[in-house]
């Protein structure tokens, strides 16, 4: 009789999952793998016919969690508020999952950034609607331009090149959002694409 596998398919995601969280997902090989459970590489191969399939199983891992981050900032008082808090949490409590995410070049198996974006903008969208009284394609104009900002600031964090505080962070997204809002509320079809940028910027710096 063949031996006994000694690990559950679930056991050995979680210790796949536990290496990518401390080293990335780079450092996720079979050897590696093999000798943080302790075994030869054939227990992992019973479950997985590549690495690349069990790197997908900790990929949705890194979704799953990162979806429970943005639906924690949707219960904040000022859920799109709330979401870049949580946000910018994510990236600080976990670099090498953020990195995963947003950071590695999309393929069969890894959605990518544009991907997530999309996903916290479905998540997002009924609350910006409701609050900032937009209409759908103004509120997902208005997400996409401050993810664009949180995610600036997250790959500062995780490159460890952040040289700004919290406080600094929630003083520009503060800044940015009331610009943001101001304008897709002043400037007819800017959330469209159809206004005259000439004639607007030219009114402005005369004040």
């Amino acid at each position: 009789m063949p031996p006994k596998v000694k690990f559950q398919k679930e056991e050995i995601v979680n210790a796949a999952v536990g290496i990518v969280r401390e080293k990335g997902i780079d450092s996720l090989t079979a050897r590696e793998l093999a000798s943080k459970l302790g075994v030869s590489t054939r227990p992992i191969f019973t479950y997985f016919d590549t690495m690349d399939e069990l790197k997908s199983e900790v990929y949705s891992y890194a979704k799953t969690l990162y979806r429970k981050y943005i639906e924690q900032g949707l219960k904040a008082p000022v859920p799109n508020l709330g979401v870049g808090q949580e946000y910018i949490r994510f990236a600080k409590d976990e670099p090498e999952f953020f990195k995963l995410i947003f950071l590695t070049k999309p393929d069969d198996a890894l959605g990518g950034a544009i991907e997530a974006l999309k996903i916290t903008q479905d998540l997002v969208r009924d609350s910006i609607m409701r609050i900032y009284n937009m209409d759908a394609e103004t509120a997902d104009k208005y997400f996409r331009d401050l993810w664009l900002l949180a995610f600036s600031f997250a790959t500062l964090i995780v490159t460890d090149d952040c040289p700004y505080s919290d406080e600094d962070i929630s003083a520009v997204f503060t800044e940015v959002s009331l610009s943001l809002c101001k304008a897709f509320k002043e400037v007819p079809g800017l959330s469209q694409g159809n206004f005259d940028k000439d004639e607007i910027f030219s009114e402005l710096v005369k004040k």
